[in-house]
């Protein structure tokens, strides 16, 4: 039996990069994806992949930093679908910088994402997961809802050149714990995965990178060279990690293999930060 096999996932950040690997591998055990991304072309390409492999899936492109986007987003899923079993916060990037030539602006706008979006689309969930629930619960019925925050070791363990990141990725670890404390009882399951280094767009050589159009903002995204020459050295498995590996610890947390966690941290990262390092 497919593992999410008729759930309705409704996954950001899906058009590129882990979001995308996460949608592919949930429409593949059988989930119906609903697919954001900011871009509406890599939306689109994500959804075209899922329904050539046979999936069912609806793109709804737009910022979920945008006040209003999130209900937008999840109020669609539900139009389409008639509910929202699964959700993925997965949109996000970085915006890298030394604590003392930081701007305020890149501070706000790694909070926005990273924090501000994942609390606002919990919240506009409330209707679909929690409120559902609650009348399940009073007509004796139990079916386990998901909600998968996608972290960092960054916000786990902090990381040189990455303070704003890793207070955003920190805060989503606060959320994660906060919201599994205040709707366990509803039968929903709310855990996160803190992710090392995985082979995408935001961990390429930054010496090699081109400034992208993020918004409104140009950003280079990217890891210095020296860091990624380390990764052998500071990873057991001496290499870092694809995205359809990262996809699998997401999978696991919103499958029902994982009814009993709730409030848990998955590190993903190679073994970089084993104990007593």
């Amino acid at each position: 039996m497919e593992l999410v096999d008729g759930k309705v996932a409704v996954i950001t950040g899906s058009g590129r990069g882990i979001g995308q690997a996460t949608a592919k591998l949930f429409a593949a055990e059988g989930a119906i994806v609903v697919v954001n991304d900011l871009d509406a072309g890599p939306a689109n390409e994500t959804v075209d992949m899922i329904k050539a492999a046979g999936g069912e899936a609806l793109a709804v492109p737009g910022s979920v930093t945008e006040p209003g986007f999130p209900e937008k987003l999840l109020a669609e899923a539900v139009a389409r679908y008639g509910r929202l079993d699964i959700l993925v916060n997965c949109a996000g990037y970085t915006w890298d910088g030394v604590i003392h030539r930081m701007s305020d602006e890149q501070w706000q706008a790694m909070l926005d994402i990273h924090a501000t979006a994942p609390f606002r689309l919990i919240r506009a969930a409330a209707p679909y997961m929690r409120d559902v629930a609650k009348q399940e619960i009073a007509q004796g019925k139990v079916n386990y809802r998901k909600i998968v925050n996608v972290s960092s070791v960054s916000g786990a363990y902090g990381n040189a050149g990455q303070i704003n990141y890793a207070a955003g990725k920190a805060a989503l670890i606060g959320i994660t714990k906060t919201v599994a404390a205040e709707w366990g009882r509803f039968n929903i399951n709310c855990n996160a995965v803190a992710l090392g280094m995985i082979e995408t767009r935001l961990t390429q050589p930054k010496e090699q990178a081109k400034p992208v159009q993020i918004g409104e903002r140009e950003v280079t995204l990217g890891v210095p060279q020296m860091m990624l020459q380390a990764v052998s050295m500071l990873v057991p498995m001496g290499r870092p990690g694809k995205p359809e590996e990262a996809a699998g610890a997401i999978l696991f947390l919103a499958s029902p293999l994982a009814n009993y966690v709730n409030g848990h941290i998955l590190v993903v990262d190679g073994g970089m930060y084993r104990a007593g390092v």
